[in-house]
């Protein structure tokens, strides 16, 4: 950033801005607390877990490429590798070579992924019943 943007006061919008990210990180943090407490306690998975058995449970054939998951779970790849690695030794998922490109892999829901996540959606939807109402209320 240069000198003479620094030296400005900041705008009513920037903090605006900044009070909204402060408020939206919060009720962010909240919720994953809630969602990681409840969901850790009654089936033994993270949010993060949770979120990924709930993606491939909406994907075709409950099973996707290991690159889109990475997308939509918005975990970096690292983390997301780690994740997989722990979902499918406790076999809930499983991952497969795709046929048309021997560099890509899918994963998919094994029939005991399947079962959790169906035991486990329950759960998740009363944590957001009771923590993330405030979030709808909001334009």
């Amino acid at each position: 950033m240069s000198s003479a943007r620094s030296d400005r006061a900041p705008s009513s919008t920037d903090e605006r801005l900044a009070d909204e990210w402060h408020q939206l990180m919060g009720r962010y943090q909240r919720l994953m607390c809630a969602l990681d407490r409840e969901l850790g306690a009654a089936h033994g998975l993270t949010a993060s877990e949770f979120e990924v058995l709930q993606q491939l449970h909406r994907a075709d054939e409950c099973s996707m490429r290991l690159r889109e998951l990475g997308e939509g779970a918005h975990l970096s790849q690292s983390a997301l590798s780690r994740l997989v690695a722990r979902l499918e030794n406790d076999g809930l998922l499983e991952r497969r070579t795709c046929s048309e490109d021997r560099r890509a892999q899918y994963v998919g829901l094994t029939a005991a992924g399947r079962d959790r996540y169906a035991d486990a959606r329950p759960t998740q939807r009363q944590v957001l019943r009771e923590n993330g109402t405030d979030c709808l209320a909001r334009d």
